[in-house]
């Protein structure tokens, strides 16, 4: 019974001692501080995991003249096509049939003369070459004539050749510009990919582009703005780093300066001229404009052709664009012919003719 009543008087005791424990306020202090250095170290972190933010790119250097010329503005550029149109159709050739074909180029009505292959299409459709003519002026210039060994060349082997008439160019509309000082001529290729895209017998992966003479300059313009074009082809090609244009010049004697049609690209070249002095690509607008100086944006291999005795167009634009592209590793092929002239002739043409279908049959 004692014992009980101990047991019971030492219980009452305990629990009248409980009291909560309190710290001390400096424990709780360096307590606080511990917790909140935690978190601060877990941000961190997490913050060290995520990606860093992508620096806003650069705005890229405009000019206040001709700045429609640069690389950047005509990469900026969107160019659309069209449905082809059908206008007339031609006398077959040997194993194609011709038309006479239109599209839409910046609301300019492009008349062009398109081969289709006849026979059966194979899966995807068939390899196709935008064809883009060199210098001839403008007011004696045909759809139907010039080229038309180059042209039936290529259809015979199989391709969809369009021979586009640039703008001003036989029932082109819009001005003739030129193609060194405009980028008109280069819009006009472009419109012309997009438009060959949308033809159901053409495979629209397998597109690439011809150029001659001035249209070597079309050519690479083309193609480092738009990868779709996946091989091209020059011919006696001209001015492609500006540079070369005030070191070699053209020599053509087909050239009128004082032809209506050349009015838009002797008004550029003087505007341009005026304001940044002759093509030099130490000036910041000159190498805006420089195909050479933007290689790096090639992106499909490129086959060039230049006779030694061109007259027209000096063989160093083509040796000169040969040891840029080696330097930038690009994949491309240099061939030189000892005789042709500027029109790379026989015998020298077929050489070159099969050279190039060889290429084309490679790389589309």
């Amino acid at each position: 019974m004692r014992s009980s009543v101990l047991l019971a008087f030492l219980f009452s005791l305990l629990l009248g001692g409980c009291r909560p424990i309190v710290a001390p306020a400096s424990l709780l202090a360096a307590e606080k501080a511990a917790a909140s250095a935690l978190y601060h170290a877990e941000r961190l972190d997490a913050a060290a995991l995520e990606p860093e933010p992508a620096a806003p790119a650069p705005a890229r250097l405009q000019f206040a003249v001709g700045d429609e010329l640069t690389l950047e503005a005509l990469a900026e550029r969107t160019v659309e096509g069209s449905d082809l149109v059908f206008e007339q159709q031609l006398e077959n050739g040997a194993n194609y049939e011709r038309y006479i074909a239109s599209y839409q180029s910046e609301g300019h009505k492009i008349y062009g003369l398109l081969t289709l292959p006849l026979g059966e299409m194979p899966a995807g459709g068939h390899q196709a070459i935008v064809f883009v003519h060199g210098y001839i002026p403008p007011d004696i210039y045909r759809t139907t004539e010039r080229y038309i060994a180059y042209v039936d060349s290529l259809a015979r082997a199989g391709f969809v050749v369009f021979k586009i008439d640039l703008r001003g160019h036989a029932s082109s509309e819009g001005e003739a510009t030129g193609a060194y000082f405009s980028p008109g001529y280069t819009v006009d290729t472009l419109a012309a990919l997009k438009s060959l895209q949308r033809l159901d017998r053409v495979n629209p992966q397998r597109i690439g582009v011809w150029g001659h003479s001035m249209a070597g300059n079309i050519t690479l313009r083309a193609m480092l703005v738009e990868p779709a074009f996946r091989a091209g082809v020059i011919w006696a090609g001209a001015v492609y780093s500006y540079d070369d244009f005030t070191q070699y010049a053209i020599q053509d004697r087909s050239y009128r300066p004082d032809a209506a049609s050349s009015a838009a690209s002797q008004r550029n070249s003087r505007l341009l001229r005026e304001a940044y002095g002759p093509p030099n690509t130490r000036h910041p607008f000159w190498r805006a404009v420089s195909l050479t100086a933007h290689i790096d944006w090639l992106q499909t291999p490129l086959q060039l052709h230049h006779a030694v005795d061109d007259a027209v167009v000096d063989i160093g634009y083509a040796r000169d664009l040969a040891a840029v592209l080696e330097g930038a590793g690009k994949p491309f092929e240099l061939h030189e012919y000892a005789s042709g002239g500027h029109n790379i002739q026989s015998p020298a043409f077929e050489e070159a003719m099969r050279r190039t279908i060889e290429f084309y049959r490679s790389h589309l």
